[in-house]
């Protein structure tokens, strides 16, 4: 060995177990505060959605009109809340007496759905299951979990809101905050990162909004045409619901079907039918169109992240997984995947 070359420390096997232990016992200090602190997390995440969303539009006004970025942001969140008062002006009024009509009649559409389930051996079978399903004690508890949040529905809904704001207002310094964290060295690919987050997160969410928009007008029109009662509201709920990817659209068709019920089941056979090749024709149509640009998330791995965040957060988990696991991907490739085929190139 050379003189000047400087001899690598030699450690003790007693050291070694010492530095095993220590790097297992923050491995799981960070689990555990990962654990205790995932609501927050997702609560963060959901205000971050917020501040992508408008400032997304911010852009597209500033690049088709060359106004500053100032005005367009004001415009962009000015416009969004006179389209959504407008809405809530024109039909909100029917929405609201639909919704009041559909909650007052809800027992009598649950009673008319099992007296038609109990027309045929496999509608009195499926009756049964959902009879001891709903006797027994496992429902109430997992519907508590499931709607459990860390501060409430309100309050989770007023942070959303009040982390989404100040991310809008001003997200460089939130931002160059993160970046400081990094070592000066790793800063630049840090900003790069971050960037690629955003845009990602931006695109998904115009991607979701179209879909969402292309949902509720192809849902209104079917239901419209085929005569049903409170066709407006139950095409409200199909294109929101569709925000949530597998169990959005199952949420939605549960309405829809039993107000069918109502009718006779032919009808709400065709409902169920026409509801599955809505959601056909989206997800292998319109969300692909309009997210061609995005990192393609396999619908298994979206549905294996739901369960694993909704068991961990409720109902937030199940909304959030899905941009949760985008940003996920990013980071893999951008901190492990690229790295290493680069040094695989060398």
């Amino acid at each position: 060995m050379p003189a000047n070359q400087p001899s690598e420390p030699q450690y003790s096997f007693v050291k070694k177990v010492w530095i095993v232990g220590l790097i297992f016992s923050l491995i799981a200090i960070i689990l555990l505060l990962l654990e205790a602190t995932f609501d927050i997390l997702i609560l963060i995440l959901a205000g971050s959605l917020i501040a992508c969303f408008f400032r997304g539009l911010s852009k597209f006004i500033q690049k088709k009109t060359s106004w500053s970025s100032k005005i367009s942001l004001l415009t962009s969140v000015i416009g969004i809340v006179l389209i959504v008062a407008g809405i809530f002006w024109l039909i909100g009024a029917t929405v609201s007496s639909e919704i009041a009509k559909m909650e007052e009649t809800f027992p009598t559409l649950l009673e008319n759905a099992q007296d038609s389930l109990n027309g045929s051996s496999l509608g009195r079978e499926v009756s049964h299951q959902l009879e001891q399903i709903q006797s027994s004690d496992k429902l109430p508890a997992f519907l508590s979990r499931f709607f459990m949040t860390t501060f409430g529905g309100i309050g989770d809904i007023y942070i959303i809101l009040l982390i989404g704001i100040f991310f809008t207002v001003s997200p460089y310094i939130y931002k160059d905050g993160v970046v400081k964290l990094i070592p000066p060295s790793k800063r630049d690919r840090a900003n790069d990162i971050l960037k690629r987050l955003v845009n990602g997160l931006t695109k998904w969410l115009a991607g979701k909004f179209i879909a969402m928009l292309a949902v509720f007008v192809l849902t209104a029109i079917g239901l419209a045409i085929m005569g049903m009662p409170m066709w407006l509201t139950l095409a409200i709920i199909a294109g929101v619901l569709n925000f949530i990817p597998n169990f959005g659209p199952l949420a939605a068709m549960i309405p829809a079907v039993l107000v069918a019920l109502t009718e006779d089941p032919t009808t709400a056979l065709i409902v169920a039918i026409m509801y599955s090749a809505i959601q056909l024709f989206e997800s292998s149509f319109i969300t692909p169109r309009a997210q061609q640009r995005l990192i393609k998330i396999p619908p298994a791995l979206i549905i294996i992240s739901q369960i694993f965040v909704g068991a961990l957060t409720g109902i937030w988990g199940i909304i959030f997984a899905t941009p949760l696991m985008l940003i996920l991907i990013i980071l893999v490739q951008e901190l492990y995947v690229k790295p290493m085929e680069k040094y695989s190139e060398k």
